[in-house]
């Protein structure tokens, strides 16, 4: 489909009067279109339609049309009436109160050309060029950053309910494609066996027979894909995404005997699982991830939320969002976002981040590669001496870099300096100290429990150490307690894009479409708060029950 002329830059003349003869004092809409104009162009998504063809609709109109969806947690039947009946989405879209609108399918076609063309962001940053030009979104400025989980669209399953969805699915698809070809091949059983949905309900209830089931469904899974490979006229259908996807869950969860005949399969012990990380946990969304963080359990993703947060500021706006799969830490986010920001030209002086992003790394390269001050604390020396306090922890010695070497509190210089990489593929250095000395040392029993071997330790290189050290100084004062509170604001925004948008919970199946979600979800929290800003509403602190007011 080609495009359609853009949204119109002038509200029709009747729209206009009916709107504010119904809303006087106008609405959110209504003050986000006289003071923005027309948000989006037709040009910003050129890209992603043909030059020729019947002519689809504005991507101009379906940019806003989307926004507004995720603002009012609206579906696409929903929103597609809502342009068709509504006086204020009609006036923000500068339409003719006779317009028809459109089908409620085309938000799902125009959904797919972003993902497609990798543009979602491009929603997102032009509503942030909006309020450069406006004075509200500066660099340099305080920013803050945290997650939230993301849950799937699907239900969870358990480990016997994925391979026999897994398989159910496959059937299924192989049933429309290739119905006679499948029917001589299987079984008569299976039509029972797979024909309704697996959930907990109908399965076994003894632990026995559940095992039973998920080795048949094993050796039924097997089976399929070994005549898929005998019968050379279905060799396409080999690699259809589905038959890709069985084959990939049926070597994470079963032990497959390739070296007997015939080829055996067994039910692995969850030890014997791969990483949460690579784990798939629906056939119906394989990119969903099982995650634990805090004692909470999902399957699906996670979402870091990035504003501003400066003193005195007319209003915080997100500057960036951030989709990842579930099991990856925070850790690894921070370098992503300050590209981002740097690419908006974005970047803040001071970013305020919880413990679970801040690491010795962190704290070396923002400054220096972003010139970005990173505030946050840095996880505590988990060593017995630290928590002990009567004991030598690292900060008690003195490292001599030059020298390479660690003076300990009793004068001693250590006889090792070994550089490695940890577990972590972390540069680190190994330091110990003679096993001699430390056992003839009056205070052994505050460096090291060993009796056999002197003092060891690990070192992060300079750079991280004393980076280290100093944030562990640093957050132990009343000075940094109160700068770091600002951070706690970030709170209440993910506690608004999941009680007010809905971000808890997928609306679909994907990273990609996921991710869409949540940007679609900022630009929304965005507009909202600068529509409030407009009408004179300003953030409110926490509210206080009546109780918890008798306190004060």
């Amino acid at each position: 489909m080609s495009l359609k002329s853009q949204l119109n830059p002038e509200i029709p003349a009747e729209t206009a009067r009916v709107a504010q003869a119904a809303f006087p004092q106008g609405t959110a809409l209504m003050h986000l279109r006289d003071d923005l104009g027309v948000l989006f162009s037709e040009e910003q998504f050129a890209d992603l339609f043909p030059a020729k063809g019947q002519p689809a609709e504005s991507p101009a109109v379906l940019a806003v049309v989307l926004v507004l969806q995720y603002w009012e947690g609206l579906s696409d039947r929903q929103a597609a009436d809502a342009v068709r009946s509504r006086i204020d989405w009609k006036y923000v879209l500068g339409l003719e109160l006779v317009d028809p609108g459109f089908d409620f399918s085309i938000l799902s076609e125009f959904r797919d050309r972003l993902i497609a063309g990798k543009a979602e962001m491009r929603l997102f940053d032009r509503v942030l060029e909006a309020f450069k030009t406006r004075g509200l979104l500066k660099a340099r400025g305080r920013q803050r950053t945290d997650s939230t989980r993301v849950i799937e669209a699907v239900r969870d399953r358990n480990r016997l309910e994925l391979v026999g969805e897994t398989l159910r699915l496959v059937l299924n698809t192989l049933a429309q494609l290739e119905p006679v070809w499948l029917k001589s091949v299987v079984p008569a059983e299976w039509h029972l066996r797979y024909a309704r949905r697996f959930d907990a309900l109908h399965l076994p209830k003894a632990q026995t027979a559940r095992n039973q089931l998920a080795i048949q469904i094993g050796a039924d899974g097997l089976q399929l894909l070994q005549q898929l490979a005998r019968t050379e006229a279905l060799e396409p259908y080999r690699t259809l995404a589905c038959v890709q996807l069985l084959r990939k869950i049926w070597l994470q969860q079963y032990a497959i005997g390739v070296q007997t005949d015939p080829v055996t399969v067994s039910w692995r012990r969850g030890t014997e699982l791969p990483a949460a990380h690579d784990l798939i946990v629906s056939p119906y969304d394989p990119e969903a991830r099982y995650c634990v963080h805090n004692q909470t359990e999902w399957e699906g993703y996670q979402v870091h939320f990035t504003e501003t947060c400066d003193e005195n500021a007319a209003l915080h706006i997100l500057t960036h969002v951030e989709t990842t799969p579930a099991p990856e830490p925070d850790v690894v986010a921070p370098n992503r976002i300050h590209a981002a920001l740097k690419q908006r030209d974005l970047l803040p002086q001071e970013h305020l981040m919880d413990a679970g992003y801040v690491s010795a790394d962190l704290l070396v390269k923002a400054p220096r590669d972003y010139g970005v001050d990173i505030l946050g604390p840095i996880t505590k020396d988990v060593s017995w001496q630290a928590p002990a306090q009567t004991g030598y922890d690292l900060s008690h010695f003195v490292v001599d870099w030059d020298a390479r070497q660690v003076v300990c509190p009793r004068g001693q210089r250590s006889v090792k300096w070994q550089t490695a990489t940890d577990l972590d593929k972390l540069d680190v250095i190994r330091v110990a100290f003679d096993r001699a000395t430390c056992q003839a040392c009056p205070a052994q029993a505050q460096c090291t429990r060993s009796q056999t071997q002197g003092r060891s330790m690990q070192l992060r290189p300079r750079p991280q150490h004393e980076a280290i050290q100093r944030t562990r100084t640093a957050q132990t004062t009343d000075e940094f307690i109160q700068r770091y509170n600002t951070r706690m604001g970030i709170e209440g925004t993910i506690s608004q894009a999941v009680r007010a948008f809905d971000a808890r919970r997928s609306r679909y199946s994907g990273l990609a479409k996921t991710h869409l979600q949540m940007v679609a979800t900022a630009v929304a929290i965005n507009l909202e708060r600068f529509a409030d800003y407009l009408m004179g509403l300003r953030p409110i602190s926490t509210k206080q029950s009546a109780f918890a007011a008798l306190a004060t």
